[in-house]
């Protein structure tokens, strides 16, 4: 199964991905893990990105898509890839999809995660992590069982983003909404996209988005 999770900061996404992982064994390919991944292993693809990040330029989509294909050549996708942060534009999308065509597959859907602008700023600036494994928790939606330490490995170190506040999240909002348009625009036309409800609780989005994979896997 081949899937890509759209949604602005803060909706969800890494969450959601999660639990697809457990529950499905999917893999979630991220960008940047991506790239840092391919530098790390020497590949010409990955050289190529690393003297343009060294530089301080822009990754072109053309070494992005590479490494995208390199990753997809690996054995521990068996079960299936969430796209997560790519595609980024519509040229990428397009390439995105004469790679899979070229390997005899295709996307199973694209899912955005809805979400209303004004809640998300609060939901954003309420956001912290496990400092150890990075499990997510919320001031108001999700907070630890025993307060002040991890549910999930104890630690009682947390952190927060510098840049999750309320000017800067709805920067970040302007800003994906004017990437994702075309992007929801072009996988619309193609009948790839699924739209899922954002607001809810996390298993009420879960459950959505399990419904969208059963009807289409």
């Amino acid at each position: 199964m081949r899937i890509i999770l759209l949604g602005p900061p803060g909706a969800g996404k890494g969450t959601q991905a999660r639990i697809l992982m457990d529950e499905r064994g999917l893999v979630q390919l991220s960008t940047g893990d991506m790239l840092r991944a391919a530098v790390a292993s020497g590949s010409d693809v990955g050289k190529k990105a690393d003297t343009v990040m060294k530089a301080g330029g822009l990754v072109s989509d053309d070494i992005v898509i590479g490494v995208v294909e390199e990753r997809l050549g690996q054995p521990d996708i068996t079960n299936g890839v969430i796209f997560d942060g790519f595609p980024r534009t519509t040229a990428q999308a397009e390439a995105l999809d004469k790679l899979l065509a070229e390997k005899g597959e295709d996307l199973d859907a694209v899912i955005s995660i809805e979400v209303d602008d004004n809640a998300m700023v609060d939901r954003v600036a309420g956001r912290y992590t496990c400092a150890k494994c990075g499990e997510g928790y919320h001031d108001a939606e999700k907070k630890p069982a025993v307060d002040g330490v991890c549910d999930k490995c104890g630690s009682t170190e947390f952190k927060r983003r510098k840049d999750d506040n309320a000017e800067t999240v709805r920067a970040r909002l302007e800003e994906y909404h004017r990437e994702t348009a075309p992007l929801i625009a072009y996988y619309g036309g193609k009948g790839k996209l699924r739209q899922v409800a954002g607001m809810g609780s996390i298993n009420d989005v879960t459950s959505e988005i399990r419904q969208v994979l059963d009807a289409v896997g």
